[in-house]
C-alpha cells in the first residue's frame, strides 16, 4: 500500500528529500542556542566580561537566523511536496476511475469515490507533510536535547528520563482509545457524502413530495453521528495537554530543587542549569509532537488504504494484445450468452442462454417487464460488461477482440439515465464527435427532433446547459443525447428507453428520421410503449432474462402471450396516451 502511494511523489522527490534535510539543520541550530546561552551567562554575565557577551551574543544571532532560514525553507519544501503529492494522487485516482468498467464502478459507491478524492487525499497530504517535518524534527530534537543534557549533567538528566517514561505511558493509553474512534469517523464520512449527493441530485423530487423535513432529519442524523464521534475522540486527546503540563511542571520543580543543590555543591553552573531547563522542555515537547504524529498517521492509514484500493483496482475490461480496429458492419450475434452482475448484485444470472441474431441495418425493438434484462442485454454489445458464458459478436467478430475505443465509437448507446454536462449545447453535442461542425450538429439535431426547441432558445446552439441538464426538460435532454449519439455515425445505435419522456408524435418523427436518414445503421430500441417498437423489423420479448419471443409485431400479437397482454393493457380504455391515433388524425395530437 505505502509503495503504491509513494509512486505518486514523482517529480516532488527532490523537495521531499530537501524538507527533512532543512528540518534537521533547523533542529541542529535550535539545539545550539541553549548551549550558547549557558556560555553567555557563565563566561560573560557572571564574570562581568562584556566582550564574551558580545561574542557569544553574535554567534547566537547567526545561529538563530540560520535556524529561521532552514525552518522557512523546510516549510516551503514540505508544502510544495505534500500539495504536489496530493495532486498526483487525485490525478492518478481519477485517471484510473476513467478506465474502470461498469463492473469496477459497481464495487465503489459514488459517495465513497468522492470522499476518497477529497477528504482521504487531504488526510494523506497532511500526514505526508507531517512525516517530512514533525516526524523528522521531533525525534532529532529529542535525541539531540537528551545528548546535550547528558553532556551537561548525567545525574540531573535522570529527572527528565523518569518524566519521559511517565509521559510516554500516558500518551500511549490516551492515543490507543482515540485512534479506534478516528477509524470509525472516516467510515462515517461516506454516509454523510452519500446523503448530500442523493439530496442535491434529487432536489426536485424532494420538493415535489415536500420531503425537506425528512431529508433534513436524515442528514442531521448522519452529521450528529459524525459530531459525537469527533467529540468523543477529541475528548480523549484533550487529556494530552493536562498530562503534558503536569509532567513539565513536575520536571521544572525537580530540576530547580536538585539543580540548586548541584550549583551549591559546585557540580553545576547557573548557565548550565538554565540550558537544562530549555533542553528538558524540548524533550517533552518532542514527545508531545510524536504523539500527535502517531495519531495523524493512524488516522491517515485508513484513508491511505481507501486510496490504494482505487489506485490498485485493475479494470476488468482491457484491450486484447492485438485488437481489431475495423468493424465490418452492424450485425449482432449472441451465442448462448449468460450474464450476472459480480458486484452490487445478487450473484444470480441476469441473462440465461441468450441466442440471438440481428442483421446489419435491421431495426429491433426490445420490450419486457422491469428486471427482465433489457439494459443488461444491450450493455454487452458495447462491452460495458463481459459475458459469463457464450459470446457476443459484432460485425462477425467477438466484441472481446476489438479495441474498446473502436467498438464504442461504432456502437453508440443512449443510456436510460441521460446525462448532460455543463457547457453549451454545441459542447454537449461534440461529445459524439469532437471536431463536428455546427452544420453537422444541426443535422443530428434534426434527426433527433431537437432542432425545433433549440431554435426557440435565445442563444440557439450556444445556449448554456447547467450541470446535469437541469435547465432543460426530460424530453429535451433525451433528444439532445440521441443527437449526440448520432454524431458518431455509428454502425449500431442503441436507445435504452431513451424516448420515454418524449410525446408519441415526436417519438414517431424520430423513428421515421432513423428509417430514412440512417437506413444502414442497426437500431435497437428498448421501450415500455408498444407504439415505440411496433414498426420495428422484429421485436424481442424478454422475460426474467430469457427470450420469450422474437418476431414481427403482427406475429407476436397472434402468438405471444406476454406481448398480447402488454398491447392490450396499453391500448384498451380509449384514453391511453399510447393508443395509436386513427388514420389521418395523428397530427391532431
Amino acid at each position: 500500500m505505502i509503495g503504491t502511494l509513494l509512486k505518486y511523489v514523482r517529480q516532488y522527490r527532490g523537495v521531499s528529500l530537501l524538507t527533512p534535510l532543512c528540518t534537521g539543520l533547523e533542529v541542529l541550530m535550535e539545539v545550539l542556542i541553549p548551549y550558547i546561552t549557558a556560555s553567555i551567562i557563565d563566561q560573560g554575565i557572571e564574570t562581568g566580561n562584556i566582550q564574551q557577551v558580545y561574542f557569544y551574543g553574535g554567534i547566537m544571532l547567526v545561529v538563530a537566523f540560520l535556524s529561521l532560514a532552514f525552518g522557512v525553507l523546510a516549510g516551503r519544501f514540505a508544502s510544495k511536496a505534500s500539495s504536489g503529492f496530493a495532486c498526483n494522487l487525485r490525478d492518478g485516482m481519477f485517471e484510473n476511475i476513467q478506465a474502470f468498467s461498469f463492473s469496477n464502478i459497481d464495487k465503489f459507491s459514488t459517495a465513497g469515490l468522492v470522499t476518497r478524492l477529497t477528504t482521504d487525499v487531504t488526510n494523506v497530504q497532511n500526514a505526508y507533510q507531517m512525516c517530512m517535518r514533525i516526524a523528522v524534527r521531533a525525534p532529532l530534537m529529542l535525541i539531540c536535547s537528551m545528548a546535550m543534557c547528558l553532556v551537561i549533567s548525567a545525574k540531573l538528566s535522570s529527572v527528565f528520563l523518569v518524566a519521559m517514561v511517565i509521559l510516554a505511558v500516558a500518551l500511549v493509553l490516551i492515543m490507543g482509545k482515540a485512534v479506534k474512534i478516528f477509524n470509525e469517523v472516516f467510515r462515517r464520512y461516506d454516509d454523510l457524502n452519500a446523503s448530500v449527493q442523493e439530496n442535491v441530485s434529487a432536489i426536485r423530487v424532494v420538493k415535489a413530495y415536500v420531503r425537506e423535513e425528512h431529508e433534513n432529519s436524515k442528514f442531521q442524523k448522519a452529521a450528529d453521528h459524525l459530531y459525537h464521534l469527533f467529540v468523543k475522540a477529541e475528548g480523549r486527546l484533550a487529556l494530552n495537554n493536562p498530562v503534558m503540563m503536569l509532567v513539565v511542571y513536575g520536571c521544572i520543580i525537580a530540576l530547580s530543587w536538585f539543580g540548586a543543590k548541584f550549583i551549591v555543591a559546585g557540580d553545576l553552573t547557573t548557565g548550565e542549569l538554565t540550558s537544562m531547563f530549555s533542553y528538558v522542555m524540548s524533550v517533552l515537547m518532542s514527545l508531545m509532537m510524536l504523539s500527535m504524529v502517531f495519531v495523524m498517521l493512524t488516522m491517515s492509514l485508513a484513508s491511505a488504504r481507501r486510496i490504494a484500493e482505487v489506485l490498485q483496482e485493475q479494470p476488468d475490461l482491457t484491450n486484447p494484445a492485438h485488437p481489431e480496429t475495423e468493424i465490418a458492419d452492424g450485425s449482432i450475434d449472441f451465442h448462448h450468452v449468460s450474464f450476472s452482475y459480480k458486484h452490487g448484485g445478487t450473484g444470480e444470472e441476469t441473462l440465461h442462454d441468450i441466442d440471438l441474431h440481428i442483421s446489419s441495418g435491421e431495426t429491433v425493438g426490445i420490450i419486457g417487464g422491469t428486471g427482465s434484462g433489457k439494459s443488461s442485454l444491450v450493455s454487452l454489445i458495447s462491452r460495458l460488461y463481459d459475458v459469463d458464458k457464450g459470446s457476443v459478436m459484432v460485425g462477425g467478430k467477438d466484441v472481446r477482440t476489438y479495441d474498446l475505443e473502436t467498438l464504442r465509437n461504432q456502437v453508440a448507446v443512449v443510456l436510460q439515465k441521460n446525462v448532460l454536462f455543463s457547457g453549451t449545447i454545441l459542447d454537449n453535442l461534440r461529445w459524439g464527435k469532437e471536431d463536428a461542425t455546427e452544420e453537422e450538429c444541426r443535422q443530428a439535431c434534426q434527426q433527433a427532433c431537437a432542432d425545433e426547441f433549440i431554435e426557440r432558445f435565445p442563444d440557439g446552439y450556444n445556449t448554456w446547459i447547467e450541470q446535469g441538464g437541469s435547465n432543460v426538460s426530460g424530453g429535451q435532454k433525451q433528444r439532445l443525447c440521441i443527437a449526440r449519439a448520432l454524431l458518431k455515425r455509428p454502425k449500431i445505435l442503441i436507445l435504452d428507453d431513451s424516448t420515454s419522456a418524449v410525446d408519441t408524435a415526436t417519438d414517431a418523427k424520430i423513428r421515421q428520421a432513423f428509417a430514412t436518414k440512417i437506413p444502414g445503421t442497426t437500431k435497437i430500441i428498448i421501450a415500455q410503449r408498444i407504439s415505440s417498437v411496433q414498426d420495428a423489423d422484429r421485436i424481442l420479448v424478454l422475460e426474467e432474462g430469457r427470450i420469450n419471443g422474437f418476431d414481427t409485431h403482427e406475429h407476436l400479437l397472434q402468438n405471444n402471450r406476454i406481448y398480447q397482454e402488454i398491447y392490450e393493457a396499453q391500448t384498451q380504455g380509449g384514453g391511453d396516451f399510447d393508443q395509436p391515433a386513427p388514420a389521418g388524425k395523428e397530427g391532431d395530437a
